[in-house]
């Protein structure tokens, strides 16, 4: 039996694709617990017996409490960076001592932008694996080679936080170990050319999907198994700048209700109209035949159900509705998004509109290539193979028992 220990920030998308691999550990008969900034959202996500360590750490905001929605480029990188990154690192790196002398890992799994956990562990000598949550950083980290002085001033930030936390002496790059590096994609989406210094220790395992708690209220009779199914969102650190989008993609689909209906998602309720309010008949639909809008949704279930997706091209939306596969129309808006909107376009499984400006109507037009033009989802089921093929959480969970040394359990069925 070995100890694993998931650090991780206070970030949904970042927690969600190491739930099924700690699951699959623990059922082989493993020590797992959590590191995080937020030990309420790991048990939400993780569920109620999840062992957690808590951490001290900042959230995604700016100073007056919403993160700048007009941030983009340059300016949006510096403030992910220096505003929550290297603070997060800092404020989290005393938990994260405190955690590994309590529950003694023989590994720490550090999330690619905890970066706590690895110069941490690399400070006590601890073994560690980067979660790499989203495949963008090895894509950003082969074009920092043209950019010397983006890639100077990322040295200099990572070399003063070193200094400040882990071992003054250690050389690792805290976003790729130099034991092993999980990518919870594969190629087939991410392309050939990814992963900078760190190729020869990736191992793609693909998305790993796991049970999520779920709430039973969902109207699924709600939808019409006569109409084509699109479902919208824009993920959950979105809510401040998605109101113009949602009201384009209603229109669009509005406009197309003899064939389709929409299901938006809107945690922040920007279109008035959430559908979690007692406005359903006795057959649990909705007064609305077109679109049903609510705050949240069981994504997975109902991506089983779906025929496109409408998003922000976030790294979790994009594979669990390929790892379904489903062809997608991607809206990026900031951080990783545009990297992963163009390994969806180049792959052919969907379509890129320019979230500031789309309108309706193109919206529509997008909507409909990628329902009735049969390239989109030819190709976005031939990613669906390649994910499902490259085993998910129990390679894994595999990948990490060898790095602690341990001989690989039994995988739990």
């Amino acid at each position: 039996m070995s100890g694993f220990l998931f650090v991780v920030p206070p970030l949904v998308g970042h927690i969600n694709p190491t739930v099924g691999v700690a699951a699959e550990l623990t059922a082989r008969g493993h020590r797992v617990a959590w590191a995080s900034a937020d030990p309420g959202l790991v048990r939400r996500l993780a569920g109620d017996e999840a062992v957690g360590f808590p951490c001290a750490g900042p959230v995604l905001t700016g100073e007056d409490g919403v993160r700048p929605a007009e941030l983009r480029g340059p300016e949006a990188l510096k403030f992910l960076w220096e505003r929550f990154l290297v603070p997060l690192a800092e404020a989290m790196a005393p938990g994260v001592r405190a955690a590994i002398g309590e529950f003694g890992p023989d590994v720490v799994v550090a999330d690619q932008q905890a970066f706590a956990g690895g110069l941490v562990a690399e400070r006590l000598r601890v073994p560690w694996a980067t979660s790499s949550t989203t495949s963008a950083e090895f894509t950003f980290a082969d074009a920092l080679v043209g950019m010397p002085k983006v890639a100077d001033w990322l040295d200099t930030l990572l070399h003063d936080l070193r200094g400040r936390i882990g071992d003054p002496s250690g050389t690792a790059d805290p976003r790729f170990s130099p034991h092993l590096v999980l990518a919870f994609s594969t190629p087939e989406l991410v392309g050939p050319v990814a992963g900078a210094g760190a190729r020869d220790r990736i191992r793609w395992v693909g998305p790993s999907m796991a049970t999520r708690p779920t709430s039973a209220d969902f109207p699924w009779a709600w939808l019409d198994p006569a109409r084509a199914t699109v479902l919208v969102t824009l993920g959950t650190a979105n809510t401040d700048v998605g109101a113009r989008f949602l009201a384009e993609c209603r229109a669009a689909v509005r406009r197309r209700a003899d064939r389709v209906q929409a299901v938006i998602v809107d945690p922040a309720n920007v279109l008035g109209a959430n559908g979690d309010r007692d406005d359903l008949n006795d057959m649990g639909e909705m007064d609305d035949k077109d679109v049903l809008i609510r705050s949240s949704v069981p994504q997975l279930p109902l991506l089983e159900r779906v025929d496109a997706v409408v998003c922000h091209a976030g790294h979790n939306t994009v594979c669990e509705a390929l790892w379904h596969g489903v062809p997608l129309v991607v809206a990026p808006i900031r951080d990783d998004q545009p990297v992963v909107a163009g390994q969806v376009v180049d792959a052919g499984a969907g379509i890129r509109v320019r979230f500031g400006r789309v309108t309706a109507p193109k919206l529509g037009a997008a909507i409909d290539a990628v329902l009735h033009e049969p390239g989109y989802r030819v190709a976005a089921e031939r990613i669906r193979t390649a994910f499902r093929a490259a085993g998910g959480a129990r390679a894994a969970a595999t990948h990490l028992e060898e790095l602690a040394g341990a001989t690989p359990s039994k995988e739990a069925p």
